[in-house]
């Protein structure tokens, strides 16, 4: 697996590919959590090359198997979306995307659905404290997670 940084913007091709990827990536999720209301589920193309995001993309030969993407904030990381092919789950994708971002060195949060068993022991497996949970849309939630270095 190599990693690479995506260009979304500039790429359509590649954008596309994310685009599907993170479908199916967020409808595992939607499954695991009982709930599809999980906005990136329903993200169009020209919302994913749009929204202001930095990306990293892990790849088995040219084959795109996950990506991250965050946002830099007020000195910290902001991971936005993480999304692993459900064909490669489960074989370091995640991890490998998310200590990608951790070796900026600076502090980083995430959110994952709260019954995101997986996302949350891959975060806690990381290093992450969780800092709570929030209700983001009725009956729909979230918990979050800090890494300090």
């Amino acid at each position: 697996m190599n990693l690479a940084p995506l260009d979304v913007a500039g790429d359509a091709a590649l954008a596309a590919a994310l685009l599907r990827l993170q479908h199916e990536a967020y409808a595992v999720e939607a499954a695991l959590i009982g709930d599809d209301r999980i906005p990136p589920l329903h993200e169009t193309l020209s919302d994913l090359r749009a929204a202001p995001l930095s990306w990293t993309g892990a790849f088995t030969g040219d084959r795109l198997v996950g990506a991250v993407a965050w946002s830099s904030e007020d000195g910290g990381v902001d991971v936005h979306r993480l999304v692993v092919a459900p064909s490669a789950a489960r074989q370091g994708t995640g991890t490998a995307l998310v200590r990608s971002v951790l070796a900026a060195g600076r502090p980083t949060v995430v959110s994952t659905g709260r019954d995101n068993i997986p996302a949350t022991a891959l975060y806690l497996r990381l290093g992450f404290v969780p800092t709570g949970d929030r209700e983001v849309l009725p009956g729909l939630w979230v918990s979050g997670f800090r890494f300090d270095p």
